[in-house]
């Protein structure tokens, strides 16, 4: 760790390309003070810098400030949105359904449920929730309109009221273990049928 600091901290000429193994550590070290039971409040960029074993001006020259390092850790952990192929708004539904409250990551399954309390507490990480969110949000939206433009789905389609009835009983199941009886793997066939019952054109 003690040549990646110096490395980091080092001087650098105009142009000279940053550090990925730093980006790379400070992210990580991010996640793992999360996971581990640190609070978005009390996590502190000096925290991280140690546990990642770079300078905090090494931080501060990447990230303006904590939040904006949140932000990218957040969106790291939950990894890329998968993208639809435009094949049927129910197979692209049920593409972006399955990948809802599920990461490859296993730090998500304990960071994620411990961010709910703090959005709703504060503003500033309801923001930050927003701005993780909202990327997600507008890839199904854009499925949806396609379906209204293509006469798959009802012209008059309330867009924001049926991403909330697509995606509220998956986060409720997988983040909240709602029900035992539900079957997690067919659930969100399940939710996209019956949710396109009310919504195809007639």
């Amino acid at each position: 760790m003690s040549d990646m600091t110096s490395t980091a901290d080092a001087p650098r000429s105009p142009g000279r390309p940053r550090s990925v193994r730093a980006d790379e550590a400070i992210i990580e070290a991010t996640l793992d003070l999360l996971a581990e039971g640190s609070t978005v409040e009390s996590l502190s960029i000096e925290a991280i810098a140690t546990r990642a074993g770079v300078g905090k001006a090494t931080i501060y020259r990447r990230w303006p400030g904590k939040d904006a390092l949140l932000r990218d850790a957040l969106r790291t952990l939950k990894g890329t949105p998968p993208e639809p192929v435009g094949r049927s708004v129910r197979d692209d539904l049920l593409l972006l359904l399955g990948a809802v409250g599920r990461h490859i990551d296993p730090r998500a399954a304990r960071i994620m449920p411990c961010l709910v309390p703090e959005v709703n507490r504060s503003p500033e990480q309801y923001e930050l929730y927003q701005n993780i969110i909202e990327p997600r949000r507008e890839v199904m939206r854009e499925v949806l309109r396609r379906g209204v433009r293509s006469g798959e789905l009802r012209a008059d389609l309330d867009i924001e009221v049926t991403m909330a009835m697509l995606t509220g009983p998956i986060l409720l199941q997988r983040m909240m273990r709602w029900h035992p009886d539900l079957d997690d793997a067919t659930l969100p066939e399940k939710v996209i049928d019956g949710v396109l019952t009310g919504i195809r054109a007639r």
